[in-house]
Parts: C-alpha cells; sequence; structure tokens
C-alpha cells in the first residue's frame, strides 16, 4: 500500500522559512534528490503537469480560479506523485523549487517547462517569451528534461520569436544532452477584430496537428534530443505517422466525460511511437474530487503492469 506523504501546516510553515531565511537550501535539495534514468521498466512515461499557473492559466473548467491556491495545488502534486506509476513532475521553477523544498522529487523525472510569456488572453500571448527555465538552468539544478510550448498563427507575427528562440532552446538542449519535449499547436485568434483582441484557440484537427508537428520538427540544429507532446485527437494513428520521435500525449483540460477521455488515452497508447502520457488539470482536479482514482486510472493505461490493484 503506498502512502502519501501529503504536506502538513508545519511543513509548509517550514517552506516558507526557507524561502525567506535559508534560500540556497533549495538548490541543496535539488542536488540530493534521488535521480533515476528518463527511460526504466517498460520505457514508458507518465508526468504530472503543474506549469499552467504561470501563464496565468489558473481555471479548471468553469472554475477561473481552481489553481489559485498554492496550499491546495502542492497537496494535490503530493498526492499525484505518491501513486504507483507517476514517473514524474513537469513545472516551472517555482513549482519544481517548492516540490524540492518538500521532498517530493526524489525518483522522479522532473521537467522543466520554458516558455511561459504568452500569458492568456494577452495581446502578446503568440509571442511567448522563455521568461521560465533556460537549458543552464535546468543542467546546473539536475533536472532530466526540458519542454516548450509552440502555437504557430500564421495571422500573428509573435509566432517568428517564439519560432526563433525554441530553436535556440533545442540547440542548448542538444548540445547538452537535455531530452527537449515540444508541444506545438496550429493556433488562431477566435473574435479578433483588425487583428486585435481576440481569444488564442488550437486547431485539434488532425490535419493541423500533423502540421504542426511537422513544423516542430525541424526547429533547431539537432533532433537528436526532441521528443514531441501532442494532443489525443481524432485519427490519431495519421498523427503518429507524421513523426519518428518519442511522443507523449497531452491530456488537455479538465472536460467532458471521464470514460471518454480515459478511452481515447487508452487507444492513442497503442499506437507507435507513443511513450506514455503528460497531463495536468484533469487528474489533479477530477470532477469528481478523487485524484488519486483519477491518477491512478491513468497510471494503469500508461503502465498496464500495474494491474488494477494500485492503492
Amino acid at each position: 500500500m503506498t502512502v502519501a506523504h501529503v504536506p502538513t501546516a508545519s511543513d509548509f510553515a517550514e517552506l516558507r522559512r526557507m524561502r525567506a531565511e535559508n534560500p540556497e537550501a533549495i538548490a541543496q535539495a535539488l542536488a540530493g534528490r534521488r535521480r533515476r534514468r528518463v527511460l526504466e521498466g517498460d520505457g514508458r512515461l507518465f508526468i504530472v503537469a503543474a506549469d499552467h499557473p504561470a501563464r496565468g492559466a489558473i481555471a479548471v473548467g468553469s472554475n477561473a480560479t481552481a489553481m489559485a491556491n498554492r496550499y491546495e495545488l502542492l497537496e494535490r502534486m503530493a498526492l499525484a506523485l505518491s501513486r504507483p506509476g507517476v514517473d514524474g513532475v513537469l513545472g516551472t521553477p517555482d513549482i519544481i523549487d517548492d516540490l524540492a523544498a518538500l521532498g517530493l522529487l526524489d525518483d522522479k523525472i522532473v521537467v522543466g517547462s520554458m516558455n511561459r510569456g504568452g500569458l492568456r488572453g494577452a495581446s502578446f500571448e503568440l509571442d511567448d517569451r522563455y521568461t521560465a527555465y533556460s537549458v543552464d538552468s535546468m543542467v546546473r539544478d539536475g533536472l532530466d528534461f526540458a519542454k516548450t510550448l509552440i502555437r504557430v498563427d500564421l495571422d500573428d507575427a509573435g509566432t517568428a520569436s517564439t519560432l526563433e528562440a525554441t530553436a535556440r532552446a533545442v540547440d542548448a538542449a542538444a548540445a547538452a544532452k537535455l531530452p527537449i519535449m515540444l508541444e506545438p499547436f496550429m493556433s488562431s485568434r477566435v473574435g479578433a477584430v483588425d487583428g486585435g483582441g481576440g481569444r488564442v484557440v488550437n486547431d485539434l484537427s488532425a490535419e493541423a496537428v500533423i502540421l504542426s508537428t511537422a513544423i516542430a520538427s525541424g526547429l533547431g540544429n539537432s533532433s537528436a534530443y526532441t521528443w514531441m507532446k501532442l494532443p489525443v485527437v481524432p485519427e490519431m494513428e495519421r498523427v503518429m505517422e507524421a513523426t519518428t520521435m518519442p511522443t507523449l500525449l497531452l491530456g488537455g483540460d479538465n472536460g467532458g466525460d471521464p470514460d471518454d477521455i480515459f478511452s481515447s488515452w487508452q487507444n492513442a497508447l497503442a499506437l507507435p511511437g507513443v511513450r506514455g502520457l503528460t497531463v495536468g488539470r484533469t487528474l489533479l482536479y477530477p470532477a469528481d474530487g478523487d485524484v488519486a482514482a483519477a491518477v491512478d486510472t491513468a497510471a494503469r493505461l500508461v503502465h498496464p503492469g500495474l494491474g488494477s490493484s494500485a492503492s
């Protein structure tokens, strides 16, 4: 039986004290964590994501402030990371530093989120600046993987800056032999007037995901360490025929029938080239509130060898 170490009030008090009085202890916690190889056992990965708040995306479904309470988010992350089959976490430095200080990263893959400057709803949302981790900082902190977001809007000039910055990130990751996952979308603004305003939406048709994959695949001066992070869409088999790169599936926002969502993940996980799943809000904030059950269901999809008795 797995026992979750959910942070207590005293744990959080110590975290606050450490940040104020002993900030070097965070680097020490990162340096001292037990590391593992990226691929072990069945060669598949299940990563829990929590990099949304840094882009101003704190909503889950109809709850506009679901991820606003950092303590609750950390409690949910701690519970998720304690479950069998969860291989690691994806986050920005604030999240990763908190988890390290709380002692929750041993034997986990740690993925650093790099570009969080494209704030949700901003006029500059598609000029998605690299405002979080750099490759150098991930190497410094002993992180295991890098992640970028690439939204391509052919009508928004900000896309060009994001593409160029991402290419340089791929260069740096390859030079450091650091795996880097690229999360590409073909995007557009809905409700824009004369090129301004509007809401950025991603095209989730198979054709659009194939096109975004083709664009992302060519970024950088080496693709040796590049992975893809792709949404599960209809005709997913066609999408996976568009790349030879190892791919993690993107879970997306919390919405729709959970059984349908899990079924779509299960089908996509069986495709050639798919190496696992990266999910955040859908599992951390499930509609029924049962984080452990949602995480366990996803873990068994990624790692069928876990069976049905994770507890």
